[in-house]
């Protein structure tokens, strides 16, 4: 990854922040992008990597972030669209303000920031790696912002490969299930409190995998290695692909679960 740019949204916390540190400590000159400066303050100085504030779903934020990419290093390589959140209720329950709030943050600030990216990725040949989740391919209860938003991710990654494989970009997108992240760790305290776990965050972490294959979360590291495969030559025949990082969850046949539970 020497000699190679790499920009990622969301990158202050979680996905974002593994993700900012398993590219640069492959050689990558690293950009991380958000909100909130202390954050993005924090992962510059464990990473090396350079911090832009701004709100990838502005579309001046956007353009001026690449402007300065540019500006300081001359091209851009890799875009990875991992800011997201929000929308974390039913659809009676998901007034105006929260609806556009979660396509906003998932939806649009992945479209925003490929748009002002795609023509330097054109002329690097670049890669564009958009983080999605599982519930870009299923619903969970009461996320229906959330889960329109990352399953419409999926055919913004499919588009962007169809339009623009022909000019050498590749796009592909991952569905992580739980990751021991902010967000992540945010809902088991909630799960936590609301079964009154006496084991707290970690009995919530245990009860949320206890039917996947592998039977915990994922580590934001994990992630964020599947991200930089994605992202890098050596996938370099992989393109519209979807890939799914679940512990196994999705190969799990549910209505079989009671049997398993009985002994059978």
């Amino acid at each position: 990854m020497e000699n190679r740019v790499v920009a990622i949204t969301g990158g202050g916390t979680g996905i974002g922040a593994a993700v900012a540190g398993r590219y640069a400590s492959d050689g990558a000159t690293v950009f991380v992008l958000g909100r909130r400066r202390e954050q993005l303050a924090k992962v510059a100085a464990e990473t090396g990597a350079h911090p832009i504030v701004c709100d990838a779903s502005e579309p001046a934020d956007a353009q001026r972030a690449v402007a300065e990419i540019l500006d300081r290093f001359g091209r851009l390589d890799v875009l990875v669209a991992n800011a997201g959140g929000h929308g974390l209720s039913s659809v009676t329950g998901t007034d105006d303000q929260e609806w556009e709030l979660a396509l906003r943050s998932n939806l649009s600030s992945a479209f925003v920031s490929c748009r002002a990216a795609l023509p330097s990725l054109v002329e690097s040949e670049g890669q564009v790696v958009i983080v999605s989740s599982l519930a870009g391919l299923f619903a969970g209860p009461n996320v229906a912002g959330y889960t329109v938003a990352k399953h419409a991710l999926i055919g913004l990654t499919r588009s962007i490969a169809r339009d623009y494989g022909p000019s050498g970009v590749r796009a592909n997108a991952v569905c992580p299930g739980w990751v021991r992240t902010p967000m992540g760790d945010g809902m088991m305290d909630q799960l936590a409190a609301t079964a009154e776990l006496s084991g707290g965050r970690e009995e919530a972490y245990q009860r949320a995998t206890a039917e996947i294959p592998l039977r915990r979360p994922a580590d934001p590291a994990e992630i964020a290695a599947i991200v930089k495969f994605l992202g890098s030559p050596e996938s370099s025949y992989i393109t519209g692909a979807v890939l799914v990082a679940d512990g196994g969850a999705h190969a799990v046949d549910l209505p079989t679960l009671a049997f398993e539970r009985a002994g059978l």
